[in-house]
């Protein structure tokens, strides 16, 4: 969903840990700027803000990711989309902009959507669901939904089915092995962000010693599993195979520009960009409405109200039209997100000395850090119910869903860089709550928190630690399948 999750989850990490407050104030509602700078000893310097003016600057502006940042990712993402700057972010920028608005691509994600709901995420939810009697069995949500995310994006960047939700309504006993060295690289690469002494792991990886030896096997696995996949598409492409294919992949093969490590690139940022953001969003989505009965109701009568008007039976497929239509739907997984944004945070780094609007200096090389996690509990911003779970807030007088500014709700990024996956993220999202809530009631185990707020992790995005359990129990007059 955003530009960078990898960089943006181990900067606030590293960032909360040892930043030291400057006289521009932390980003809270304590601090008239909510604005902060922070020094790290033999590291970087930067500012921290959650300022929708600072925002605006700093996207618009379109600061570079910058080479700190870019080297330490390039043995994993090479140059591709989420790891470039310059020419070469803008023409995989233009190329990939022009496929995202291509009907044909927005299809085919619904119908790789909805194949996996009808396929795998219901069977799976039906065979778990609690009968009379039976207090059914308990699921990882979180786990599920990953599993899910990462099947979908891997069958619209390349054409490849993990199979992580298997056929039938089964988890499948260990991860997909591909989903499972990706995962691992991704979390080492995040490590580097971490190393207290900048070039510590740069010593680690000319040794070839702990955790770079171990991110040095992941990547030349996860490499070579989608180079293997990238060949073998051109060389169907070249036999006149590949005419009915409609992922990403084939549609940039078509074009014949690339040279095979770019399209290897050009993937793995697409799978960077869908791996865990939009389950992320649905994890803490279904965590929040668990306790809100009154957002499932009201949820649910739309649901129906869009079965009526498109005369659609329940459990069946969800059109492009039906789910745009879901306008309170919109607003209750915006909403959930502006409290618990997939990518909390976001960095760029300053190529020349600047200025803020409010006058805060920035030297050249800072590295600037907008926090979209802060942004969402600003009573400045959002009013004096910011703490509050309100989807309200973002329907207007005719029920109809009404954006804000992307400057001040930055979960999809802004400026040159917004998010290009933003309406394909909302589509599998609304698919997903739309087709469990109509047949199923999602219990949230009491023992996670004690009742409170899970405690999360940062690895690429938001995640609960511990996962979320849940059960789920089938609705009253719910049809059985």
């Amino acid at each position: 969903m955003a530009s960078n999750p990898t960089l943006s989850s181990a900067t606030s990490q590293h960032s909360s840990r040892t930043a030291t407050a400057s006289s521009t104030g932390p980003p809270t509602s304590s601090s008239p700027d909510h604005r902060m700078g922070f020094l790290i000893p033999m590291m970087r310097t930067g500012i921290v803000t959650a300022n929708p003016a600072d925002v605006e600057h700093i996207l618009r502006a379109n600061y570079p990711k910058g080479e700190h940042a870019i080297s330490m990712l390039r043995d994993f993402l090479g140059d591709g989309l989420f790891n470039s700057d310059g020419k070469q972010w803008l023409w995989q920028r233009k190329n990939a902009s022009l496929e995202f608005t291509k009907r044909s691509l927005r299809k085919f994600f619904v119908d790789v959507v909805q194949a996996e709901v009808a396929g795998r995420l219901l069977p799976l939810l039906r065979r778990n669901a609690s009968t009379a009697g039976d207090g059914g069995g308990v699921l990882d949500l979180q786990d599920v939904l990953e599993r899910f995310a990462f099947d979908t994006i891997c069958m619209v960047a390349f054409g490849h089915d993990p199979s992580c939700l298997t056929d039938g309504g089964v988890v499948a006993e260990a991860r997909s092995d591909f989903m499972h060295k990706f995962g691992e690289a991704q979390d080492l690469i995040v490590g580097r962000f971490l190393e207290p002494i900048e070039v510590s792991w740069k010593i680690k990886k000319w040794l070839n010693v702990g955790t770079e030896r171990r991110l040095k096997k992941a990547i030349a696995d996860v490499h070579a599993f989608d180079m293997g996949i990238v060949r073998a598409r051109r060389s169907q492409s070249a036999s006149s195979l590949d005419d009915s294919r409609d992922d990403v992949l084939s549609r940039f093969v078509a074009s014949d520009e690339h040279s095979d490590e770019v399209l290897r690139d050009i993937v793995l940022s697409f799978l960077i960009a869908g791996r865990e953001t939009t389950s992320s969003a649905l994890t803490w989505f279904f965590w929040l409405v668990s306790s809100r009965p009154g957002v499932v109701s009201r949820i649910a009568d739309e649901v129906r109200a869009v079965r009526e008007s498109t005369g659609t039976n329940a459990g069946e497929p969800f059109g492009l039209d039906a789910i745009r239509d879901m306008h309170y739907l919109h607003a209750a997984l915006t909403e959930s997100m502006r409290l618990y944004p997939p990518v909390p945070i976001d960095s760029q780094s300053c190529a020349a000395d600047d200025t803020l609007p409010g006058g805060t200096h920035v030297g050249a090389g800072w590295q600037v850090t907008y926090s979209a996690y802060a942004m969402g509990r600003l009573e400045a911003i959002w009013g004096e119910d910011c703490a509050e779970y309100r989807p309200e807030r973002w329907l207007g007088d005719d029920g109809a869903f009404r954006p804000d500014s992307p400057f001040r709700y930055t979960v999809f990024h802004a400026g040159p860089r917004m998010c290009l996956g933003k309406e394909m993220a909302y589509v599998q999202m609304k698919s997903i709550v739309a087709s469990v809530l109509e047949e199923f009631v999602v219990d949230v185990d009491k023992d996670v928190a004690g009742g409170g707020v899970p405690e999360h992790v940062l690895s690429v995005t938001l995640r609960m630690k511990g996962g979320l359990p849940v059960q789920v129990r089938r609705k009253d007059g719910a049809a059985a399948k």
